[in-house]
C-alpha cells in the first residue's frame, strides 16, 4: 500500500475509486465499505483510495478555539490506522493536512480540486453521514448531482450493525471508555491493540520490587507512545505482546500518563503504553528490545491507573495487577480447553 501526505506527489494513481473518512479505529462497519470500494476499483481495473485527515478536523477545531475538550479521544495512532488499512487490501491512502486553507475550501472546490484534479476519483464511496467542505455545506446529494454533471459514480452506503448495533468509531470509544475489551473485540473484529517502536523510559521499573517479579530486573517494561493526548482507552489491562519472539508474550500493561510519576519525567508527561512481559526472552537480553516494532493487544482491563503514594506502594500495586493478568490468562486457557473438549465430543 503506497501512502502520500497530500495528492501532489509521483506515482499517486492517475485515476481511482475513493473513500473519504478518518476512520478512526478501521471498524467493522469501515472494513464493509473498504470491500465494497476494493470490488468497485476491481471491475473499473482503477486503485482503490482512501483520503483521511491527520490532525482529525475536530482536533483543528478545538485548537482553533482554545476548547480542547472538543477534540475527540482517539482510538488508534496514525501508523495503526495506517496497518490496518493495508490489512484490508487497499491500494493507497491520501493523508491530507486538515488546515485552515481545507477547513475553508467551499465543497464545490473541494470536489473540483481535490477529488477530480488531485485523485482522479472516478467513484466515490460515503458513508450516510457523510458532510464535507466549509462549514459541513457539502452532502451526499451535492455530491451526487456533481457525480452527474462532471462524470463519476458517487454511492452511498447504509450504517453497518451487529446484533442490531450500528457499528461506528463513537461506539468503539463508549466500550473502551467502559473498559469492555470483548464488545471492543466485536466491534474491531479483532482485539485492540497499540503498535510502535520501542523507546527508552525511565528505567524505573527495573528497581522496583525485584524480588516480587521473581528476577533482577524487577518489573522491567517496554515503553510505546501514543501520539495522542486522549486515548479513548487507559488504565491496566491484560495484554499479549507480539513481535519479540516467535510466539505471542503475556504480561500488564499501563496505558496513560502515570499518575503515581513526576509529569517531568523522561518523556515529559506524554501518553505511554508501558508494558511488563511475565516471561522476558533471554535472546534479546537486557537491551535489545529497544527500538524493535512491537504490537500489544489489549485483552482484558483490570481497573483505572491509580495514583500511589509511594515506590513501596506502587510496587504492590504493580504485582498485584501482575497476579490479576496471570489469573485471567489462566481461566482464559481453561475456557479454550472446555472448549477443545466439547469440540472434540
Amino acid at each position: 500500500m503506497k501512502v502520500f501526505r497530500g495528492f501532489n506527489h509521483p506515482g499517486i494513481a492517475q485515476a481511482c475509486a475513493l473513500t473519504i473518512g478518518n476512520f478512526d479505529g478501521v471498524h467493522r462497519g469501515h472494513q464493509a465499505m473498504l470491500a465494497l470500494l476494493k470490488n468497485e476499483a476491481s471491475h473499473r481495473g482503477i486503485a482503490s483510495c482512501v483520503m483521511s485527515f491527520e490532525p482529525h478536523p475536530r482536533d483543528y477545531f478545538a485548537a482553533l478555539l482554545n476548547k480542547p475538550e472538543l477534540a475527540p479521544e482517539r482510538i488508534a495512532t496514525l501508523r495503526d490506522k495506517l496497518t490496518e488499512l493495508a490489512r484490508c487490501g487497499i491500494d493507497q491512502v491520501v493523508v491530507l493536512p486538515f488546515d485552515a486553507k481545507l477547513a475553508q475550501q467551499k465543497p464545490q472546490a473541494f470536489i473540483a480540486e481535490v477529488l477530480l484534479q488531485g485523485l482522479g476519483a472516478r467513484y466515490v464511496l460515503v458513508g450516510d453521514d457523510f458532510r464535507f467542505g466549509a462549514q459541513r455545506a457539502g452532502d451526499y446529494a451535492m455530491l451526487d448531482a456533481a457525480g452527474q454533471q462532471r462524470g463519476f459514480d458517487v454511492a452511498r452506503m447504509n450504517s453497518y450493525e451487529v446484533h442490531g448495533l450500528r457499528v461506528s468509531s463513537s461506539a468503539v470509544r463508549s466500550a473502551l471508555n467502559s473498559g469492555d475489551m470483548h464488545e471492543v473485540t466485536r466491534l474491531l473484529g479483532r482485539p485492540f491493540s497499540i503498535s510502535g517502536h520501542v523507546i527508552h523510559g525511565r528505567k524505573l521499573g527495573r528497581s522496583l520490587g525485584a524480588s516480587q517479579s521473581g528476577g533482577d530486573d524487577g518489573f522491567r517494561t517496554l515503553n510505546l507512545r501514543f501520539d495522542h493526548d486522549k486515548p479513548a482507552a487507559s488504565g491496566i489491562f491484560a495484554v499479549q505482546v507480539h513481535g519479540l519472539a516467535a510466539q505471542a508474550l503475556v504480561g500488564v500493561a499501563n496505558l496513560g500518563k502515570r499518575p503515581s510519576l513526576d509529569p517531568t519525567d523522561v518523556n515529559g508527561g506524554r501518553v505511554l503504553l508501558e508494558v511488563h512481559c511475565f516471561d522476558w526472552p533471554a535472546h534479546l537480553g537486557a537491551e535489545e528490545g529497544y527500538g524493535k516494532i512491537i504490537r500489544v493487544d489489549l485483552l482484558h482491563k483490570l481497573h483505572d491507573e491509580l495514583k500511589y503514594d509511594s515506590f513501596d506502594a506502587l510496587t504492590k500495586g504493580i504485582a498485584k495487577d501482575c497476579d490479576d493478568a496471570r489469573a485471567f490468562f489462566a481461566s482464559r486457557h481453561g475456557q479454550t480447553q472446555r472448549q477443545n473438549t466439547r469440540d472434540r465430543i
